[in-house]
């Protein structure tokens, strides 16, 4: 075997070869070279006084001897004055042709395997590879004679190898039963023919493959575990941002509500996306999706104090963009590093409306019944945490059979894409996605590619306002009474409560109750509020609701009235015969009051 034809393939070996051969001319050009070996070698047999040429029959000479760093010229470590031989002679250095290809191979502790022939007969097998499985015979094909290279899936590989003439490098090959892991390197190699026939003589050589298999078992395990601690970190990560979100929705009368949240990529650093659902009370409810922007749990930090305070803020039941001006400042305080975006929003069956303020978040999209995508792009003020910006509020409509989307910058933000084809595309994808919110949402996600490798944390959340017929529409029902005059609109709102609560069928009881809160509500909106008034009454198929609004701005409050006290008893009434009462400031000026009253299990008689 001509070690040099193939050896000559591994990487650096023509590079190291052409650098030595410059070295050595350029020491013969100057005149040095073989000076130093003479000069220490005058006197001795075969060498002349004179520096000539040395007899090459003399024992220590050698091809190579005496012609600069190939003989050993003396430039090197040990050559100088007092080393070397008894004699005075520098021991030449012996070439790569001289080297026992056998022995080094054989030393190697690397697992090698020399094969050659189309059919990868065996020609060489290594000591390390004999004692890693075994001794193998030579002249059998690989499949018999090396059965666990098929096994590491190796045996494709070689004939790639031969065909190409290329060397190819199979990472990470782990034997079968858990055995070690090897980084296996195939480089071809050819073999000259001592007789050629005269079909071959156009092809002297045939072809082989060096097999060579460097175990790499504590390598793979040290990255295994590396992998394990990077999975378990990335879980109690997403776990953390999954334990800030909400649990489980909420779901108000009038909405159908769907959420879902996938962090991105394989990082252990989460993002800082959240949504959540408030009922607020009178049927209304808040939504709000947000992003916290970065990575790690900073971000999930600061997230997890955003929707609390939210959730705070939202109980006040104030305006939108008031609530976002509260948030404005609380983000800033929290951390004035990281800057959020966020949509709010109130929807309020009662006027089929949906209030939103956004913090330089993306726009809701709402599909109407007949297919029409609008989008809710106005107003829009700059992000959370900025600070010195009035937030204002807008108004979309949602009637029934409309479907709203709220998301994330994930969903839709590309590299190298401007965000308003992302949002295209998802109006595109909303326009034909039909469903229940929790299939829309799985729908969306698809259509927008969204998978386990996407590189973006990404929230959805999709509400439908339902378009009800037939029985279900029987159990939604809506009645309202202008208070116009003075102290006779008082037994005018008892009659008309008493009229329409009958009509709705609810029991004696709870049709009692209803009137005596909606006398309560409108004598108490009489005494402090102004016109203009009006009482409103409202079923769903869980409870009644009975609302007074008035012009006056004046929220009122639960007090303790004093025995001689003849007013400051209606509020505490309300608040003991109601399951829930509550008050709130209305958008043109003025104020409502409220209460609630859950409805019995069973459905009211037809």
């Amino acid at each position: 075997m001509n070690f040099t034809r193939w050896s000559a393939r591994f990487p650096g070996t023509q590079r190291r070869a052409a650098a030595r051969s410059e070295h050595a001319a350029a020491q013969a050009k100057r005149g040095e070279g073989a000076v130093p070996a003479a000069r220490g070698a005058a006197g001795r047999p075969g060498v002349p006084a004179d520096g000539g040429p040395a007899d090459p029959t003399v024992s220590g000479t050698g091809h190579g001897a005496g012609t600069g760093q190939a003989a050993g010229t003396g430039t090197g470590p040990g050559t100088g004055p007092g080393h070397g031989t008894a004699h005075g002679t520098v021991p030449a250095v012996p070439s790569l042709d001289e080297l026992s290809v056998r022995e080094v191979l054989g030393r190697l502790p690397a697992l090698v395997a020399l094969v050659h022939g189309p059919e990868h007969r065996v020609a060489y097998v290594n000591d390390a590879y004999t004692a890693g499985f075994g001794p193998r015979p030579t002249g059998s094909p690989v499949h018999e004679a090396l059965p666990e290279l098929g096994e590491l899936g190796l045996l494709p590989l070689l004939d790639q190898v031969q065909r190409s003439g290329k060397p190819r490098t199979a990472k990470n090959r782990t034997a079968p039963g858990g055995g070690s892991t090897y980084t296996v390197t195939c480089t071809p190699v050819e073999f000259p023919k001592a007789a050629p026939e005269p079909a071959a003589e156009a092809h002297p050589h045939h072809t082989g493959v060096l097999i060579h298999l460097a175990d790499v078992t504590d390598h793979a395990e040290a990255v295994e575990r590396l992998r394990a601690s990077e999975r378990r970190q990335r879980e109690a990560a997403v776990t953390l941002q999954r334990s800030l979100l909400p649990q489980e929705l909420e779901q108000p009368d009038d909405l159908r509500i769907a959420a879902t949240y996938q962090p991105g990529g394989t990082e252990a650093a989460v993002g800082g996306d959240w949504y959540d659902v408030i009922t607020l009370g009178a049927g209304r409810t808040a939504l709000v999706i947000g992003d916290v922007m970065g990575r790690g749990v900073r971000a999930a930090a600061v997230m997890g104090q955003l929707r609390t305070a939210v959730r705070a803020y939202a109980r006040l039941d104030l305006p939108p963009h008031e609530v976002l001006q509260l948030l404005d400042g609380l983000a800033a305080e929290i951390d004035a590093s990281q800057i959020a975006t966020c949509v709010y929003a109130v929807h309020d069956p009662n006027e089929g409306l949906l209030a939103y303020a956004s913090a330089g978040h993306l726009p809701i999209l709402v599909r109407d019944a007949d297919g029409t995508v609008r989008r809710a792009a106005d107003p829009t003020g700059p992000p959370l945490g900025t600070g010195g910006w009035l937030h204002t509020s807008g108004t979309i409509a949602l009637g029934p059979g409309s479907t709203a989307v709220l998301y994330t910058d994930g969903l839709v933000e590309r590299r190298g894409e401007d965000i308003d084809e992302g949002v295209a595309a998802l109006e595109r994808a909303l326009a034909g996605a039909q469903g229940t919110p929790s299939v829309i949402c799985d729908r969306l996600m698809r259509a927008l590619g969204i998978d386990a490798d996407h590189d973006d944390d990404v929230a959805v959340m999709v509400l439908q306002q339902p378009h009800r017929t037939g029985a279900d529409a029987e159990l939604f029902h809506n009645a309202a009474l202008e208070l116009l005059g003075g102290v006779e609109a008082a037994p005018r709102a008892r009659a008309f409560a008493q009229g329409v609560l009958t009509s709705w069928r609810f029991p004696v009881e709870l049709c009692d109750l209803g009137v005596l809160a909606a006398s309560e509500l409108v004598a108490n909106s009489l005494q402090h509020g102004t016109p203009p008034m009006r009482l409103r009454l409202r079923r769903t198929d869980r409870r009644l609701i009975v609302e007074v609004t008035d012009g006056d701005d004046h929220l009122p409050r639960r007090r303790r009235a004093e025995p001689g006290d003849e007013t400051g008893r209606g509020i505490s009434i309300i608040a003991t015969i109601a399951s829930s009462w509550g008050s709130r400031r209305t958008p043109g000026g003025g104020k409502a009051v409220w209460c609630e009253f859950a409805l019995p299990d069973q459905k009211p008689d037809k």
